[in-house]
């Protein structure tokens, strides 16, 4: 009799076939929810663990991980991975052109323990010398529409952040000049090249010069499952990551396909074309060894950023079965 297990992850391409049904976990019956957001699954599996196996934030992961008695337990597979030069806006009259005019401003972001936020704060006090102790910093809803954004996990905040008011959202105070800069994931949506830009514009260059640099394509999510289920079920972890590998196979050959494109795209072979050029074929990778200084690095700036509560090592995070690969 399969195992049944509830699975809760975005419907990216890489992920898609597991959804679907075409790719199968041996020995698990899984159940999929569809069309949930990525904040609402990391938020129900970081308060109440609702979830067999989640998509989760790799930030909020660390510091479950860095405390007693850890309910969650992840495999080495990311769904989601982004560069995040890109993701820094600033007023355009803020007086903001390098990373160092940030010394002294009133910066923001949606969630201060957010991933995202962890590897921007991270880069630009380890590449440009800019500590996220010498700004002010708030927290609060990205746009109007949103409700009230609190952090998933209990973090100890740094006495130089504080909450906007009520009423108040981020975008909408970056474009007034209210506040001087926002690190996010999404785009915000008063960006309009007027009032607010990017503080990398050539962010393209840059993210690739980082890259060749550092070997570093950051991790954003990864696959956690509730520990009691893998504690009885220790197998589960390495037929779920062989699945996943499964599906982001698949995934390749699709975005591959040269006749008819899979996606809206026009440009899209000399987009990957690019991509492979700088990154190589396996250039979005799983498992543990191609990703240990990935992880390390991130392990590191949470720490550093009084988020994780001690530092915790690459190997410590993941199931042990997921550690090492085999060959046939």
């Amino acid at each position: 009799m399969p195992l049944q297990l509830l699975l809760a992850a975005g419907t990216y391409d890489r992920v898609r076939a597991i959804h679907d049904g075409r790719v199968k976990v041996d020995g698990v019956e899984l159940n999929c929810l569809v069309g949930m957001r990525v904040e609402e699954i990391f938020f129900r599996q970081a308060r109440y663990q609702e979830f067999d196996i989640a998509e989760f934030s790799l930030s909020a992961y660390l510091y479950l991980m860095s405390e007693a008695n850890p309910p969650l337990i992840a495999i080495p597979v990311f769904p989601s991975r982004m560069f995040r030069h890109q993701s820094i806006y600033v007023n355009s009259k803020s007086g903001i052109k390098t990373p160092q005019d940030l010394r002294g401003k009133t910066v923001s972001a949606p969630e201060y323990g957010m991933t995202a936020i962890v590897w921007q704060r991270g880069f630009l006090r380890e590449e440009y010398g800019v500590g996220e102790d010498e700004m002010t910093w708030k927290t609060g809803t990205l746009e109007p529409a949103e409700v009230t954004r609190p952090e998933r996990v209990s973090f100890q905040l740094p006495t130089n952040v504080s909450s906007i008011a009520p009423g108040k959202c981020l975008s909408h105070m970056l474009a007034e000049g209210e506040i001087d800069a926002i690190y996010t994931a999404p785009q915000p949506s008063t960006y309009d090249k007027d009032k607010v830009v990017r503080l990398f514009p050539n962010f393209k260059q840059v993210e690739a010069d980082y890259y060749k640099r550092t070997g570093i394509h950051p991790i954003m999510h990864v696959v956690v499952i509730k520990r009691e289920v893998y504690e009885k079920n220790p197998w589960v972890a390495k037929n779920l990551m062989k699945a996943f590998a499964k599906s982001m196979a698949l995934a390749r050959e699709d975005i591959a396909e040269r006749a008819a494109l899979a996606f809206m795209l026009p440009w899209l072979e000399d987009h990957l074309d690019e991509t492979r050029e700088l990154m190589g074929d396996n250039y979005w990778v799983d498992g543990f060894h191609a990703n240990r200084h990935v992880i390390d690095k991130f392990c590191q700036y949470s720490f550093d950023q009084g988020l994780a509560r001690k530092r915790l090592q690459p190997e410590e995070l993941f199931a042990k079965e997921t550690l090492e690969t085999f060959a046939v």
